[in-house]
C-alpha cells in the first residue's frame, strides 16, 4: 500500500512537472519563432530582443567568446551589414531540454539561406529571468 501511494504521488509530481516544463519549451519557441521572423525582416534588434540585455551575456563564437549584449548587438550588425548579408534564417530544434524551472537547454541548426547559403549547430541556455525567458549564454559554431 505504501509504495502504491508513493507510486502515485511520484507520477502525480511528474506529470505536474512535465505540464509546466511543457508551457516554459512552448513560450521558448515561440521565442525562437518570432527571433526569426525578425531576422529574415533585416530587424537585428529584433532578433536580439530575447537575449539577456546584460553585460554577463556570454556568446561564443569562431572568434571566441563575447561578454555583453551591446557587444554581441553590434557583432551581428557588423557582420550582417544589410538583408542581402542576413538572408533568410532557418531554425531546426534537435533537443529542447527544461533543467529546472527557470532553465533551458537548447540544441539546434541554423541555415541562413542566401547566395552562398551557411549553416551550423547552435547550443543555447535559456533561462527565465524576472518573468521572461532569455538567452544568457549561446555558443554558436
Amino acid at each position: 500500500m505504501k509504495f502504491s501511494l508513493f507510486l502515485l504521488l511520484f507520477v502525480t509530481f511528474n506529470v505536474s512537472f512535465s505540464q509546466k516544463e511543457s508551457k516554459a519549451v512552448l513560450t521558448v519557441k515561440k521565442n525562437m519563432k518570432e527571433q526569426e521572423t525578425a531576422w529574415n525582416q533585416g530587424d537585428i534588434p529584433g532578433f536580439m530582443k530575447h537575449y539577456w540585455n546584460n553585460d554577463s551575456l556570454k556568446f561564443i563564437g569562431s572568434k571566441g567568446i563575447t561578454y555583453g549584449w551591446k557587444n554581441t548587438l553590434d557583432n551581428y550588425i557588423k557582420g550582417y551589414p544589410n538583408k542581402e548579408a542576413m538572408g533568410i534564417l532557418k531554425f531546426t530544434l534537435v533537443e529542447t531540454t527544461q533543467l529546472s524551472k527557470t532553465s533551458i537547454y537548447v540544441i539546434g541548426k541554423w541555415e541562413l539561406a542566401k547566395e552562398k547559403a551557411v549553416g551550423g549547430y547552435f547550443t543555447l541556455l535559456w533561462k527565465k529571468i524576472d518573468g521572461n525567458w532569455v538567452i544568457v549564454a549561446d555558443h554558436t559554431s
